[in-house]
């Protein structure tokens, strides 16, 4: 298990020192090569959100036939996909804001916000097919990941709306674009 620490600087609280746990299964991208974009993006989201404690988020790396089988027991669905996202905590509305009865770990404090789980592979196909750098691919993927684990969801238009415009504020945030066909 490779464990990453990022700080962001806060307004209100001065730095906050989030974790982010980063694992290898089944994938043959180096943790190395995407561990700064995946900071960034996490980072760059729990910023945006206004998130005032200090989070943990843990990110597996895999490939499609582990990104399958993860799909298949939890949402029941054969097929490869780019991303899953695990979240920790219950939220009755979207965003920062709307966290309720937040779950802290007992040792450290810290608010476990989720699991997320990236195929390598599909995010290096979805970049050629929509003509994105890698590494453009790379912090949208992580984005939309956090987003999900801050209780957004694209489960109707409205909601897909909210939760795009948002990506994309903090992927211009971070210096990307995302061409999207």
């Amino acid at each position: 298990m490779s464990s990453a620490y990022i700080s962001i600087n806060d307004y209100k609280s001065g730095k906050l020192k989030h974790k982010i746990n980063m694992q290898k299964s089944g994938s043959s991208i180096p943790v190395y090569m995407v561990k700064h974009v995946i900071q960034s993006a996490v980072k760059a989201t729990l910023y945006n959100e206004n998130v005032d404690r200090i989070c943990v988020v843990n990110i597996l790396l895999t490939n499609d036939k582990g990104i399958r089988k993860y799909n298949m027991d939890y949402r029941g669905i054969d097929r490869a996909t780019d991303v899953l996202s695990f979240p920790m905590q219950d939220f009755s509305k979207t965003g920062w804001s709307g966290c309720c009865n937040l779950m802290q770990d007992e040792d450290t404090g810290f608010i476990s916000l989720g699991d997320i789980v990236v195929s390598s592979e599909t995010i290096q196909r979805h970049s050629n097919e929509y003509r994105n750098s890698i590494v453009n691919e790379w912090a949208y993927m992580i984005i939309h990941s956090t987003l999900h684990l801050l209780g957004y969801d694209h489960d109707n238009e409205i909601n897909e709306k909210v939760m795009s415009n948002k990506s994309n504020q903090i992927m211009q945030r971070l210096g990307f674009n995302k061409n999207d066909k």
